[in-house]
């Protein structure tokens, strides 16, 4: 059975560089002959299950081995999209948050685009695929803002 995992190394890095456990767990992932996907949020594998489940071993050893101090990892077979827990997927919880704040989310002060994001990891936002790009532009600062935001309401 061929099976897709996600993986996401943290802590995430604010300087525009991928850090050293997030690329050396993707490097792992492709020597052990994986398609790889890696992303600013996290790293997609596909392969068979016979090749990824013992090759996730490799690939968390380089990521705690080069810094991470997590390692969040998603596995479901090939071909099974995630379950969006709302029906209007990420722009609706856009919207629910804007709703929640009273306003356009790029029209934000600082402090409330950090409660944003903090509304938006508690309803599951960040579980969608290229979210922090999304939530990004919505609220007009860079992605590295936004995982910024989410690290220091982590500490």
């Amino acid at each position: 059975m061929r099976l897709v995992a996600e993986f996401t190394t943290e802590p995430f890095d604010v300087d525009g560089q991928p850090p050293a456990h997030a690329t050396e767990a993707f490097e792992a992932a492709q020597r052990a002959g994986l398609e790889t996907d890696f992303g600013p949020l996290g790293t997609s594998v596909h392969g068979e299950e016979d090749v990824l489940l013992p090759a996730l071993t490799g690939v968390l050893r380089a990521a705690f081995a080069n810094g991470a101090s997590q390692v969040t990892v998603q596995v479901r077979a090939d071909g099974v999209e995630r379950v969006s827990r709302e029906a209007g997927g990420l722009n609706g919880l856009l919207a629910e948050v804007a709703a929640e704040l009273g306003g356009s989310l790029s029209g934000l002060s600082r402090g409330e685009k950090q409660r944003a994001v903090l509304l938006l990891e508690a309803k599951g936002a960040f579980e969608y695929r290229k979210s922090a790009e999304i939530v990004a532009e919505a609220l007009g600062v860079t992605r590295f803002t936004v995982y910024n935001y989410l690290n220091r309401a982590r500490d």
